[in-house]
């Protein structure tokens, strides 16, 4: 099968570069690099500086503003641009960990007929905090999962979890479900593994394919970062209603408190509750965005460009 890899992409650099030749030694093979790039004078001035050569023969370009990228239509029109079997999703951002991150992760989406979706596992960087290194090893164990409806009960909101960091789909079938919702703020990737997920397909968490991807976030990016999630929550009832996150979340932050007065860095609870604090409060504006003037989301949000074309 035809494999593609669809990478959005802002202000390319050297780690952008790294991953495709990463992905260029791949123990399977890519059929096509499609590169949904967000302003055309960033990429040009940037490919302008590269030496003859450096970008792989089978990589195609497109080019969006900033005020039409979106993270379910982008990735969408670049599903509908492939003509392969298999669309691999991935960020810039993200590194292969070895060689074989395309043949496992392709390998766990096949393994079963009714998949829909599969993703990997994220490790941290070397730069990574002790408590962002904790929560990768949280949200993304060692052990690989198979999730359908029949889990809902069980795994609650976590049924639904995907990350385009890295994933896999079946492109057929990613078509046949309508694909990844046009316009949203965030979590492109949750709604269309709950819309797999109830319409009866699987969605697989693939623990041996690997890619190394971490951020160390601010306060107050976390506090950015949170509304945006709780606004996509809010602005999908269909997905979201009836599942609360909040408990996972205190469950994480309890979890890593204990870890780090185990291992001797007690004084690092004091950053947890400062970030877990943000988060919150994040999450709490965000769900309840539309109570607030606009001037106050725009300060809130990661993502000024949606709001411009949303009305409040």
């Amino acid at each position: 099968m035809r494999i593609d890899v669809i990478i959005p992409v802002y202000h390319p650099g050297e780690r952008f570069l790294e991953s495709l030749r990463r992905l260029c030694r791949q123990t399977r093979p890519v059929n096509r690099f499609i590169i949904m790039n967000t302003e055309q004078e960033l990429w040009e001035a940037w490919e302008k500086e590269l030496p003859a050569g450096t970008l792989p023969e089978n990589l195609s370009v497109f080019h969006v503003t900033r005020e039409e990228f979106d993270h379910g239509g982008t990735r969408h029109r670049a599903m509908e641009l492939s003509q392969a079997e298999l669309c691999v999703c991935m960020t810039h951002d993200a590194l292969p960990a070895d060689s074989r991150l395309l043949e496992r992760l392709t390998d766990a989406l096949l393994s079963r007929e009714d998949s829909a979706a599969a993703y990997a596992r994220q490790l941290p960087a070397k730069d990574c905090g002790v408590i962002e290194r904790y929560t990768r090893g949280f949200n993304y164990p060692e052990q690989s999962q198979v999730k359908t409806k029949e889990d809902l009960p069980r795994l609650g909101i976590k049924t639904y979890f995907c990350s385009n960091v890295c994933a896999v789909y079946r492109r057929g079938r990613y078509l046949e479900l309508g694909g990844f919702i046009r316009r949203t703020i965030f979590n492109e990737d949750m709604i269309f593994a709950a819309k797999a997920i109830q319409a009866g397909y699987s969605v697989l968490y693939a623990a041996d394919a690997k890619v190394i991807h971490s951020h160390n976030y601010s306060p107050m990016e976390q506090f950015r970062r949170n509304f945006d999630l709780a606004v996509s929550q809010k602005d999908h009832p269909e997905v979201f209603s009836g599942l609360r996150s909040e408990g996972e979340g205190i469950r994480l932050v309890k979890e890593t408190a204990g870890y780090l007065i185990r291992s001797g860095r007690g004084l690092l609870v004091f950053k947890l509750v400062i970030d877990s604090g943000c988060k919150y409060m994040g999450y709490l504006a965000g769900k309840r965005y539309k109570r607030l003037p606009r001037w106050l989301i725009l300060r809130c949000t990661m993502n000024r460009n949606y709001w411009r074309e949303n009305d409040v």
